[in-house]
């Protein structure tokens, strides 16, 4: 007689030592609720796409160009990321249930969610050679019935690496940001109406299994991504453990990607389904503010079980600046951590750690004072929404001149950098999210072109005296623009600027001098002076 024997499944399905299998009969009870908007996720089952994929050097020409003649080592590197990233482009595999071509971060033989959330960043400047943008479907393909999106996925059969229910399993949830930046690049709105569901429903697992009852967040250094921080309470493992912390990144990150899915609802008329979520981001929002505010350090921390707070200042508190979590006061006294010497204003900028903890290593040790281009471009962005654009083009031209420094004594680019010297750390030949650097850091915050295609409106924020621009630069699906600043001598100096432009828009410029919008005609030559 056969056995029968009941697995409640929640995870992986394993044999009880007690029995052999052909002893076995199987009857495998799924308890896992399903998620109504994953019947919506039009990525699950879909048919493969399996063009041939783009050369680097058959597509260049439509990739944009970057113009800085004072730096051709910069523009040097530049491309070095892009061709390295288009080595980097894989066909999904046929048992793998993934359905589009995707760029890899190239670490080992798996795709990780937040590695390519942060690639799609400079991926979407490359969209009129190959869409970047829907490496990102493949994490929707392999979306569970619940909502639940594993963080680390094989590429050979498209098989999770983590069981749900682990600690470590998923996250940091940053893929509605992700597609919001790419929506402001291209207006997009069936892109946005696509992914919208299964974000909504991967929002709501991750409400359900990682958070506390107070409403606050937790992960494990693994499943934040900032492994080996001093951040648990002693005792507790550093990468695998939670110690019961309420984790200042992974709430941040909640509350972000809650506002995200708030503002994706309103364009796509879908408000209705996150009524909810704005109770939930206002209700942590007050959370954070009012439980995890250091008012004798100036900074957000971590809090633990027993109420106490954290004395680590860590960068991935930053992420309270891109959820507009702060009010001007606060922001304030937490943004002048990042021009403090003995902090974070380090030789190289942003250290993963504080320069005053006693964790922190001259050589980064990791996320022990490593610096990273995705924390980087994170603190970047937040700057942006409290309008320290200044501070954010000095940190960003740090960043890119020791990175590009780096290239031009390696040859490649790094996983990350220590932040007492220019060396690079870590797995090398590495377009990855360290790609943002070169092209995105460059683009946004360094010559300082910022789109808002959904408005219209291509903002200038000119801070170099240097000539630059960028030629070929994607405006939404099908505008291409010519931007081009010249010398200056003073930054008070009104920019010369000559644009061109298959579309019309409105460029707002900047400068310390003063602000001008101007209007820029299809078709034609603008010339300002």
């Amino acid at each position: 007689m056969k056995k029968i024997v009941l697995l409640f499944l929640a995870g992986h399905m394993c044999w009880p030592a007690a029995f052999a299998q052909d002893e076995l009969q199987l009857r495998v009870l799924d308890l896992r609720i399903g998620n109504p908007y994953v019947k919506e996720n039009e990525f699950i089952g879909k048919e493969a796409r399996r063009e041939p994929l783009p050369v680097y050097g058959s597509v260049k020409s439509k990739l944009p160009v970057a113009i800085w003649p004072a730096r051709p080592d910069v523009v040097a590197c530049y491309n070095y990321a892009w061709r390295t990233a288009f080595s980097n482009l894989y066909l999904p595999a046929p048992q793998s249930g993934f359905v589009s071509p995707f760029i890899d971060a190239g670490f080992n033989k798996h795709i990780f969610m937040w590695d390519t959330g942060f690639m799609m960043m400079f991926g979407r400047y490359g969209a009129h050679a190959f869409d970047f943008q829907q490496s990102l479907d493949n994490f929707y393909s392999r979306q569970h019935k619940d909502g639940y999106i594993c963080r680390e996925i094989r590429r050979e059969d498209g098989t999770d690496v983590f069981e749900r229910y682990d600690i470590s399993s998923t996250g940091p949830n940053i893929l509605p940001w992700v597609e919001w930046e790419y929506f402001l690049n291209f207006n997009d709105l069936k892109r946005l109406r696509a992914a919208f569901s299964p974000l909504l429903a991967y929002y709501q697992w991750f409400s359900t299994y990682r958070s506390w009852p107070d409403g606050s967040y937790f992960s494990s250094g693994w499943g934040s991504g900032v492994d080996n921080q001093p951040r648990l309470p002693q005792g507790v493992n550093e990468i695998w453990g939670q110690g019961h912390m309420s984790w200042i990144d992974i709430t941040s990150q909640q509350i972000l990607a809650g506002r995200t899915l708030i503002n994706m609802a309103r364009r796509l008329g879908r408000e209705n389904d996150v009524k909810d979520i704005e109770y939930e981001v206002a209700s942590l929002t007050r959370y954070v503010n009012e439980k995890m505010w250091d008012d004798k350090q100036g900074f957000f921390v971590d809090r633990f079980r027993d109420g106490s707070l954290s004395a680590t200042k860590s960068v991935v508190a930053y992420w309270a600046l891109l959820a507009r979590v702060a009010d001007e006061e606060r922001s304030r006294r937490f943004i002048s951590h990042l021009a403090d010497p003995s902090e974070f204003d380090r030789p190289v900028r942003i250290p993963a750690l504080s320069a005053d903890n006693t964790h922190y290593r001259p050589d980064g040790e990791y996320w022990n004072g490593g610096v990273w281009a995705p924390t980087t471009y994170m603190v970047l962005r937040g700057l942006t929404n409290y309008g320290y654009d200044s501070l954010a083009h000095e940190i960003a031209l740090n960043n890119l001149q020791n990175v590009v420094k780096v290239y031009r004594e390696t040859g490649t680019l790094w996983e990350h950098y220590a932040p007492e010297t220019h060396k690079g750390m870590g797995v090398k030949n590495f377009v990855g999210w360290t790609g943002l650097v070169p092209i995105t850091v460059l683009f946004e915050y360094v010559f300082g072109i910022r789109p808002v295609v959904p408005d219209n409106v291509l903002v200038w924020d000119v801070r170099l005296l240097d000539e630059h621009g960028v030629d070929n630069y994607p405006f939404g699906h099908d505008g291409v623009v010519k931007l081009h600043c010249s010398k200056r001598k003073y930054k008070t100096d009104r920019p010369k600027l000559t644009v061109e432009s298959n579309k019309s828009f409105i460029l707002k410029l900047l400068w310390d001098g003063g602000t001008e919008e101007i209007l820029i005609k299809a078709g034609s030559k603008e010339k300002s002076r």
